[in-house]
C-alpha cells in the first residue's frame, strides 16, 4: 500500500508542475500580446487616439444670429426677434437616441413630444455632432429638463431666436413668414450659401429681402464632461446681426384695412399715387406666421392648404378679378383719345343693347335715358359702354388696357405676383382655337368676360389717373439700414410709364370720377366726406353669367360662392391726391354697399392720421397679436 501511495502522490506532483507550466505560458503569451497592444495604442496609435479623445470632449454649435427688424414708414416695429428653447442631444456610443426619447416622453407625461424629423433619421445623426431633438418648447416643458438634466445624458437646452410677428394675421402675407433649409432647397441654385438648418424667408418681404435681414451664423466650441454638459468655453465667433427694413406701409392703415374687412375674403391695395409707395396691402382671410417659426405641424399645415377660402393666397397681388365697372375708366379713356367720343356724346338707355339676337342688360332694369359720358361715368350705365366697346373693338382695348398697367406685372417686391389678363384676337385663337366674337367685346367693354386684374394693377391704374398719367411701379420698400441704424440703401421712386392720355381727357375722367361720390345718382355716395374730396368708381364682377331676369330671381337663394364681388377704386383729395384705394370684396354683391365703406374707413384714417402724426408720440407696438396699440 505504501508503495501504490508513493507512486500516486509522485504522479499528483508531476501533473501539477505539468499544468503550472502551461498556465505560465498562457499567462506570459496573454501578457505579451496586452503589452504589445498598449505598445501599440500609446506608440503607433498615440496620436490618432488622441484626436478622437479631444474629439469626443470637445464640441462645435453653430450660433444662430437675429434677424434683422421690419418696420413700418413711422418706425413702428412691424417684426422683431424673441428667445426660443430647442432641445439638442449630443449622440455618442453608450447613449441610445430612442431611450432618450423615451426617457423625455416619461418626464413629460401629459405633455406631448415633436420631435424633428431628422432625429430619427440614421443618415443625418452623426455621433458627437448636436441633433435638435424639439423646437420652441413650452415654458413647462423647458423646467422638466432644466430639473432632471441629469436623468438626461447628452440632452441640453439652446437658446436660439425665432421671429416675433407683432401685426400677426393682418401683415401675414406681406411681411411672409420664416423656416427652416431643407435638403432639397440646398440643390437648388443659388442656396450654396446656405446649410440644412438653417433659417430663412419663405414668402413676402422675408423671402424676397433674406439675404438682407438674415445675418451671418457664429460658432462656439466647448469643452463637455461625461453628461454631456458644456463645463468650458474654448472659442468663440460672435454672429452677425441682419440689416433692418423700413417699408413704406403705414402700420395704422393696414390695421384698418384689416378690420373693416372683418373676417370676409377680399383684399386692399392702398398707394401714394405721387410716388407710388405702398401704404397698406391686405388679404383676407390670412394666417398666423408663428406657425412657421417651429415648422409647422401636419395638421396646420393641411388645415391651411385644404381651406377652400385659400388662406395662404396673397389676394392682393396674386387674385386675378374680372374689374366690372372700374374698366370703364380704361374704355372712355381709350374712346376720348382715339376721338371715337367727346364729353357730349350721348347715347340712349332704356336698360338694354341688342347685338344681332343677344340682349345685353344694363344694371339699372329701366335704363339711365339720354346719357353722355359724365353721366355715364357718374350712374355707371352699361348700355353706353356697350355702345362705345362696339366702337373701339377688343384689340385696341387691350392697347389701352396695357398703357394703364393690365395683363402684366407691376412690378412689386413681392413673390408670386400675377399678371391678370387682357384678352385679344390673337389670344383667344391661340388659347381655345376659335375667333373672336363681337358680343365678347361688349361683355370686356364693361370689364366682364375674359377680363383679369389684381387689386395691385387696378389701384396703380387709378393712380395714374389721380396724378396726371405717371404710372409709378409700386414701391413697399423704403430703405434697408445696418443693425446699429446706419443707411445701406434707399429705394427711389421708380416711373414705368406715362399713360398714352391727354391731359385734357384725363381732367374729364377726373371730374366724372368726383361725380360718382359727390354727385346726386352716383354710385359711389357712401364715400362722401367733407374733410377732402374723393373721388372713385364702383363696380360688380360677375362669378357666373345669369340672365338679368334670373340672377334677380335667384340672388336670395344663390350660394355665397356664386355671388358677384364687390369692388371699388378711388383717390383723394381730387386736386392732390395723397392715397389711393381699391378693395375687392368676394361675394359681396355691389361695390358701392359692399366696398365703398370700407374704403372710407381707410381714406378717414390716413386723414385722421395725417391731422395727428405731428402732435401725438409714434405708434407703438407691443405684442405679437394682431392689435396694434396706441399709447
Amino acid at each position: 500500500m505504501k508503495e501504490i501511495r508513493s507512486r500516486l502522490n509522485g504522479h499528483e506532483t508531476g501533473s501539477f508542475h505539468d499544468r503550472f507550466k502551461i498556465m505560465f505560458v498562457i499567462v506570459t503569451v496573454a501578457l505579451s500580446l496586452i503589452a504589445l497592444r498598449l505598445w501599440y495604442l500609446q506608440v503607433i496609435k498615440a496620436d490618432e487616439l488622441r484626436q478622437k479623445s479631444e474629439n469626443n470632449s470637445i464640441r462645435v454649435r453653430k450660433i444662430k444670429p437675429l434677424r434683422g427688424l421690419i418696420m413700418d414708414a413711422n418706425r413702428n416695429v412691424l417684426v422683431d426677434n424673441q428667445s426660443s428653447f430647442d432641445i439638442l442631444y449630443l449622440p455618442d456610443r453608450t447613449r441610445d437616441i430612442q431611450d432618450i426619447k423615451n426617457n423625455l416622453s416619461n418626464l413629460y407625461a401629459e405633455e406631448s413630444m415633436a420631435f424633428s424629423g431628422e432625429t430619427f433619421n440614421p443618415g443625418k445623426v452623426r455621433l458627437f455632432l448636436p441633433v435638435r431633438l424639439e423646437r420652441n418648447i413650452s415654458r413647462q416643458k423647458l423646467a422638466i429638463v432644466e430639473t432632471h438634466s441629469l436623468d438626461l445624458p447628452g440632452v441640453t437646452v439652446d437658446v436660439v431666436p425665432v421671429r416675433k410677428y407683432i401685426g400677426g394675421e393682418a401683415l401675414a402675407h406681406l411681411i411672409g413668414y420664416t423656416g427652416e433649409v431643407g435638403p432639397e432647397e440646398i440643390e437648388k441654385d443659388g442656396m450654396q450659401a446656405y446649410a440644412v438648418g438653417d433659417i430663412i424667408g419663405k414668402s413676402g418681404i422675408e423671402k424676397y429681402l433674406d439675404s438682407d435681414l438674415r445675418g451671418k451664423n457664429g460658432e462656439e466650441q466647448f469643452e463637455v464632461n461625461v453628461l454631456g454638459r458644456p463645463v468650458r468655453v474654448l472659442g468663440r465667433v460672435s454672429p452677425e446681426s441682419g440689416s433692418n427694413v423700413v417699408l413704406t406701409m403705414d402700420a395704422v392703415l393696414q390695421k384698418t384695412a384689416w378690420d373693416a374687412l372683418d373676417g370676409k375674403a377680399g383684399a386692399v391695395a392702398a398707394i401714394d399715387p405721387r410716388d407710388g409707395s405702398v401704404l397698406a396691402l391686405v388679404s383676407s382671410p390670412s394666417f398666423d406666421p408663428t406657425l412657421f417659426n417651429s415648422g409647422i405641424s401636419l395638421n396646420d399645415w393641411q388645415r391651411l392648404s385644404r381651406d377652400p377660402r385659400h388662406p395662404m393666397e396673397n389676394r392682393a397681388v396674386s387674385g386675378q378679378y374680372p374689374p366690372g365697372s372700374t374698366y370703364k375708366m380704361i374704355v372712355a379713356a381709350a374712346a376720348l383719345q382715339e376721338g371715337l367720343i367727346t364729353p357730349e356724346t350721348a347715347f340712349h338707355c332704356g336698360g338694354s343693347f341688342e347685338m344681332g339676337n343677344r340682349t345685353f342688360r344694363c344694371w339699372q332694369k329701366h335704363g339711365h335715358g339720354q346719357v353722355s359720358l359724365h353721366r355715364a361715368i357718374v350712374e355707371s350705365c352699361d348700355v353706353y359702354f356697350y355702345n362705345v366697346g362696339k366702337m373701339l373693338g377688343v384689340d385696341k382695348l387691350a392697347q389701352y388696357a396695357r398703357a394703364f398697367g393690365f395683363g402684366q406685372p407691376t412690378g412689386i417686391t413681392l413673390p408670386r405676383e400675377k399678371s391678370g389678363l387682357i384678352p385679344t384676337r390673337e389670344w383667344k385663337l391661340a388659347r381655345f382655337k376659335q375667333p373672336w366674337q363681337m358680343g365678347e367685346t361688349i361683355s370686356i367693354a364693361i370689364g366682364q368676360g375674359f377680363n383679369l386684374v389684381t387689386p395691385l394693377q387696378l389701384v396703380s391704374a387709378y393712380g395714374a389717373l389721380a396724378n396726371g398719367g405717371t404710372l409709378w411701379r409700386p414701391r413697399i420698400i423704403k430703405q434697408i439700414e445696418s443693425a446699429d441704424g446706419h443707411l445701406l440703401k434707399a429705394f427711389a421712386p421708380e416711373k414705368r410709364a406715362s399713360l398714352p392720355i391727354d391731359p385734357h381727357h384725363i381732367e374729364i375722367l377726373r371730374s366724372a370720377l368726383w361725380g360718382v361720390v359727390n354727385e346726386p345718382g352716383g354710385t359711389g355716395r357712401a364715400l362722401q366726406r367733407r374733410e377732402a374730396d374723393v373721388a372713385g368708381k364702383t363696380g360688380t364682377s360677375q362669378v357666373v353669367g345669369l340672365p338679368y331676369e334670373e340672377k334677380m330671381r335667384k340672388m336670395k337663394s344663390m350660394a355665397s360662392r356664386y355671388r358677384d364681388h364687390a369692388l371699388f377704386v378711388c383717390f383723394a383729395p381730387v386736386e392732390a391726391p395723397e392715397i389711393a384705394v381699391a378693395v375687392i370684396v368676394e361675394h359681396a354683391g355691389h361695390g358701392g354697399s359692399a366696398a365703398a365703406p370700407i374704403a372710407r374707413k381707410i381714406v378717414d384714417a390716413y386723414f385722421e392720421g395725417k391731422k395727428s402724426r405731428d402732435r401725438t408720440p409714434p405708434l407703438v407696438i407691443s405684442d405679437r397679436s394682431a392689435s396694434f396699440r396706441t399709447p
